[in-house]
């Protein structure tokens, strides 16, 4: 397990992150920056390499809610206790360092932050596991281009916001975005553009991200299909180990109490070694109480051993109290939810009071 790791990064029209002016080159708008500071205060922590720091000296504090955890990696162990990195704000600090640094760093450091040993040569795989460790689920890195090229190359990235200023920087010595390396092959997902005044955010997903993404438009998609109801519509898909689609349901399917991720179950055998790789992709969070039938989704999911779940919706407290997603997590399940598509399943469920 790691973190989901969105890298973010504001770049000129020929891909530079700065220019090689003593100054720093601003690339975004105010309303750039508003953004930014929106998706800092999402984020459990905000990743910056040592050179950044170096550099820029930022503080990496938000504006828009609780200030993230600030990480940074080094391999040289150059990091100078006065940065505001490790001046500003009471959240803490944390320093992944080669292994060779790690004493020295440690004691310049004492009392600022927490040194952490990260292999050598320095090992992002590493890192991420032990923010994970420490409870860290979403990860912001911003940089800069050794960092961007490190987690793309070694494929650790699942959402990309890249910012594009309207002007060239043409100095061959500016930083890029990335450096060369062997980048993962295919195309990433665009799933939103927009305009924020002169400059263009494009978002892309990548990975298993992107992949999720389009099976849970899937699932959105058959909650079409439902009948009439005073009740939820929602859609589900179940896919193997592979990602190939193995069992599809939607509420209603058979009978009025049919949930959708029962629907989809009740197609497989209860032994079907498939299932032990499966993930379920439900376009609402599979139900923790129900009237209708003995069985709640959850615990269905529960019982077929699927170990990884992917919704777009909070189950609202129309019906019951809902609390699918920490029953599951509390089985030892994976839970992704991806508010992105929230918006259609609301649209799908707009006959229910206080949705529509």
């Amino acid at each position: 397990m790691r973190p989901y790791v969105l890298a973010s990064a504001a770049v000129s029209l020929d891909g530079f992150l700065d220019d090689t002016s003593p100054e720093r080159l601003l690339l975004s708008s105010p309303a750039d920056f508003d953004r930014v500071d929106q998706v800092r205060a999402g984020a459990d922590a905000i990743l910056v390499g040592a050179n950044t720091i170096r550099t820029d000296n930022p503080r990496l504090r938000t504006r828009s809610g609780p200030d993230p955890v600030k990480v940074t990696l080094t391999t040289s162990g150059k990091l100078d206790p006065d940065a505001k990195f490790f001046t500003t704000g009471d959240v803490a600090k944390l320093v992944y360092a080669a292994s060779p640094v790690v004493p020295s760093l440690a004691a310049s450091l004492d009392g600022l932050a927490v040194v952490v040993d990260a292999g050598d040569p320095l090992d992002p795989h590493r890192m991420l596991a032990d923010l994970a460790a420490r409870g860290i689920g979403r990860l912001m890195v911003e940089g800069g281009s050794a960092v961007h090229t490190l987690f793309f190359t070694e494929d650790l990235v699942d959402e990309l916001h890249l910012v594009v200023a309207p002007f060239f920087v043409g100095e061959p010595d500016a930083p890029r975005f990335v450096g060369s390396g062997r980048f993962p092959q295919g195309r990433m997902l665009l799933v939103e553009t927009r305009q924020l005044e002169d400059v263009v955010l494009l978002r892309y997903l990548t990975g298993q991200a992107a992949v999720d993404y389009r099976r849970l438009r899937e699932a959105v998609a058959l909650a079409d299909l439902c009948p009439p109801s005073t009740t939820f519509r929602v859609g589900a898909v179940i896919t193997d180990a592979a990602g190939e689609v193995i069992a599809t349901g939607y509420s209603g399917e058979h009978d009025p109490h049919d949930h959708a991720e029962e629907s989809a179950l009740a197609k497989l055998d209860g032994d079907d070694p498939r299932l032990a790789g499966a993930t379920i992709y439900s376009s609402l969070e599979p139900c923790s109480a129900r009237a209708s039938r003995p069985v709640t989704c959850t615990q269905h999911i529960v019982n077929a051993g699927i170990p990884r779940v992917v919704f777009a919706w909070r189950e609202p407290d129309l019906f019951v109290d809902a609390r699918g997603a920490e029953l599951l997590r509390g089985a030892g399940c994976e839970v992704v939810e991806v508010p992105d598509l929230a918006a259609l399943v609301r649209k799908a469920n707009r006959h229910l009071p206080g949705v529509g």
